[in-house]
């Protein structure tokens, strides 16, 4: 899942949660659309089905299937990226735009740290399933 040398990669203990969010936005778009190729093979059907999954209302209940499973560093990140302070979309709900921030951070986090094993355990509880 890595793209660059762990070298070339920022240090995620030294950026602001919602930069971990914004990496971690694409982490799992990456994912999401990878995954998802395997069972669509239209432009429209897979974007159709990767929206339900990156909306911010889905990625909030997707931590809460994480959040039993992660350990206190991770739950750091994750509390970290929820209560960071950043602008919240109208139409989202916001206690869900916190969550769904809070999520993509830890991503993010687990990506640049190199955990790549960590982060395809995570997701594989929450396995995009159609």
């Amino acid at each position: 899942m890595t793209v660059y040398k762990q070298e070339q990669l920022p240090n995620p203990e030294l950026l602001p949660p919602l930069v971990l969010a914004y990496i971690g936005d694409a982490v799992f778009e990456l994912y999401v659309r990878l995954r998802l190729s395997a069972q669509f093979h239209t432009v429209h059907q897979l974007h159709e089905r990767a929206v339900r999954y990156v909306a911010a209302a889905s990625q909030s209940e997707f931590l809460a299937v994480l959040q039993p499973h992660l350990t206190e560093k991770e739950a750091q990140i994750m509390r970290r990226g929820r209560n960071a302070k950043g602008k919240v979309p109208r139409h989202v709900d916001l206690a869900a735009y916190r969550r769904s921030t809070g999520f993509e951070a830890l991503l993010g986090y687990l990506y640049l740290a190199g955990e790549i094993q960590r982060l395809q355990e995570l997701l594989a509880l929450i396995e995009p399933v159609e």
